[in-house]
């Protein structure tokens, strides 16, 4: 039925593979990015429409998807445009994971590097990091979701601590006037802010392995409403504790924000190193996610089995990882994935689920 794949995952396990696939590098920087580009107070407003957007879109993927029972992308892409479209199609998909992929890996490099392991180098960091996740996707798509599972509350209770002690330095009028100048700067911030919810498509996989893929619509709203939340309360915080002068300036502004803040008496005082351990597990799962979906589409692709295709990604992996030379470059290539995923993901979904409606596929 699935190729290469085993078993089944709950709505509840899809859900929570998307949430955690979202989660990932932009809890750490959507704060300076969204404010560079909107630059007044009212990046909250436009993280929401953001949301919006990207619930939006994985709706009409999902809606695509439940056309197709039990198949992904990679599978009935071939049956909406033909063979060789689809296959093209699918092939540009894979390249996405699995640049994604290793853009994740490389960014959690260098924070790690920053932050925690000083003077390591980036490989040294990078390698361990891959071998366990290959060690989890030989596993299989249930054992990737089970340990989603163990991290999703984790990460929700550190998250909840950390915002929560912040509220000693939160500014109020740090985030007045509201829409001071209107709503033209909001609107300016929205590519980006939609950019950080990128994650819906992965129910371009995962609806084939719901064990109730009706309920898909439901798994995506959930799946980006949680990070939403994530994103609006992170946005809020930093940017009244540092001001938006002060998160332009900081290349990590949220964990700018747990340096900023002490309380004495407490026999623990780096919160920052609290807020690294959650954010290098959401690193670590979208890095599985999308190594996984890269790998099996390459096995769906080709018919074959997918462990070869798992060891194979290693190496290709590792290398564009290692391409960008700062983190400068890592920003730009981050920048460039974002801008493919909009094409692909925004308009791709759409046309191939008005081709298929008009050749009148399975509803």
């Amino acid at each position: 039925m699935m190729g290469s794949s085993k078993g089944q995952i709950t709505n509840l396990q899809a859900a929570v593979i998307l949430v955690n696939y979202i989660l990932a590098a932009g809890i750490l920087t959507l704060p300076r990015t969204s404010v560079e580009k909107v630059q007044t107070p009212d990046v909250w407003i436009t993280v929401i429409l953001g949301g919006i957007i990207a619930m939006i879109v994985g709706l009409i993927i999902v809606k695509l998807n439940q056309r197709f029972p039990e198949k992904t992308f990679y599978q009935y892409s071939q049956e909406i445009v033909g063979k060789w479209m689809g296959g093209f199609l699918s092939l540009l998909i894979i390249g996405y994971f699995f640049t994604l992929s290793a853009y994740e890996v490389r960014t959690m490099a260098e924070v790690t590097g920053l932050f925690l392991l000083e003077g390591t180098p980036t490989w040294a960091i990078i390698l361990p990091f891959m071998w366990i996740g290959l060690y989890l996707i030989i596993g299989g798509i249930n054992t990737i979701a089970r340990l989603f599972e163990i991290i999703f509350p984790i990460t929700i209770v550190i998250f909840l601590l950390v915002a929560f002690l912040s509220l000693g330095i939160f500014e109020l009028d740090n985030l007045r006037p509201v829409l001071g100048l209107g709503i033209i700067p909001v609107l300016k911030g929205i590519k980006t802010t939609a950019l950080a919810f990128l994650g819906s498509e992965i129910m371009l996989l995962l609806v084939a392995f719901m064990q109730k893929p009706e309920k898909a619509v439901k798994v995506v709203l959930v799946g980006v409403f949680i990070p939403l939340l994530f994103y609006v309360i992170t946005v809020v915080m930093v940017i009244g504790a540092l001001s938006i002068d002060g998160v332009v300036t900081s290349t990590w502004p949220t964990l700018e924000l747990m340096r900023s803040f002490e309380i004495p008496g407490l026999i623990f005082e780096r919160f920052e190193s609290l807020l690294l351990v959650i954010w290098i597990m959401q690193i670590f799962t979208t890095f599985t996610i999308t190594y996984y979906a890269a790998a099996l589409g390459l096995a769906q692709l080709f018919k074959k089995k997918i462990h070869p295709f798992v060891y194979g990604l290693v190496p290709i992996i590792y290398v564009i990882a290692m391409v960008p030379k700062n983190i400068n470059d890592l920003f730009k290539l981050g920048d460039m994935v974002g801008n493919v995923a909009l094409v692909l993901f925004a308009v791709l979904p759409v046309t191939l689920l008005l081709v298929s409606s008009m050749r009148g596929g399975k509803a």
